[in-house]
């Protein structure tokens, strides 16, 4: 509701270039989606959508390039979250509009009147999730679990908020059960890294009740890797975040216990609405936050059309 005030159409065409962290993410690829089937639901509106490789200095390329073009404002989602400010330097330099998505840029507190970030707040993804698997281990019985945690990218942001919720969960006294963390280690938010780590962790033997992923693709590559190995998924608890479609089948088939509902379509019409709303010279709220929501076997048909 709070983005209602945003949306509009404008009277003259406006092109808004898009610098996304990377193409060959799942997550990432709904938020882009959204994002372009969003402008086409608006007059004049052309988004000029780039994919940046993960390379840092390829996506200041691009936001330099965006404004020798003459954007009317920059959508960017960052690939290295502590080297935003040069971003914000240029575009301010230049006048023209910047909206950050997804990932908090390190300058977010001290953004220009002209620049904003779009997302959901962090604090609430890993708690909900911690949450909700010490609610499963103690319904199992158990007053004390041990427990892996997979790490997405270290350079973002969201990694290492979401890390720091589960120990800040831990530290609370509202688990209701002791966990213990065996180990933690970035998987970079990669299935396939995931399904490493989670063989490499096997290997040792060590005695473990679940798995707490940064997201959703490390979730499922940790139980490829457990299925591999013969572990029944009724054994051990796996949580994640995003509540993409393949963690939502894999939720209905029993494997994945506990998600949380990142919209990332939101985020990207959202971003779009702050940016078009920047460069009519509006007023915007610097930091616009889009709800996390948990998501279990309980309520999970809520969500299956979601994404």
């Amino acid at each position: 509701a709070g983005l209602l005030g945003l949306m509009g159409t404008t009277a003259m065409a406006q092109t808004v270039g898009v610098s996304m962290a990377r193409f060959d993410d799942n997550f990432l690829t709904v938020l882009r989606n959204g994002m372009e089937e969003y402008a086409g639901t608006l007059d004049g509106v052309d988004v000029q959508i780039e994919d940046a490789q993960n390379d840092v200095a390829k996506q200041l390329d691009q936001i330099n390039n965006f404004i020798a073009s003459g954007v009317d404002a920059i959508i960017v989602n960052p690939v290295d979250t502590s080297a935003t400010q040069a971003m914000s330097d240029a575009a301010a330099a230049a006048g023209v509009p910047l909206v950050y998505v997804n990932r908090q840029p390190i300058n977010v507190d001290a953004l220009p009147d002209n620049q904003a970030f779009v997302a959901s707040n962090e604090v609430e993804s890993g708690t909900l999730q911690t949450l909700e698997m010490c609610r499963l281990f103690a319904d199992q019985g158990l007053t004390e679990a041990n427990v892996y945690v997979m790490m997405g990218e270290l350079s973002n942001q969201a990694a290492v908020q979401r890390t720091q919720d589960i120990k800040d969960v831990m530290a609370s006294g509202d688990c209701g059960v002791t966990l213990n963390i065996i180990d933690e280690q970035t998987a970079n938010w990669s299935r396939d890294e995931a399904q490493n780590l989670m063989t490499n962790w096997l290997s040792a033997g060590a005695e473990f009740d679940g798995v707490i992923a940064n997201n959703d693709e490390m979730a499922l590559g940790a139980i490829q890797a457990m299925k591999a190995a013969g572990i029944g998924m009724d054994t051990v608890v796996v949580g994640g975040i995003d509540a993409t479609q393949d963690a939502l089948a894999a939720m209905q088939a029993g494997d994945q216990d506990v998600t949380v509902f990142q919209d990332a379509a939101g985020q990207g019409s959202g971003a779009l609405d702050a940016a078009l709303a920047l460069a009519r010279g509006d007023a915007v709220e610097q930091k616009v936050y889009i709800p996390f929501q948990l998501v279990t076997p309980a309520n999970i048909g809520d969500y299956l059309q979601s994404n």
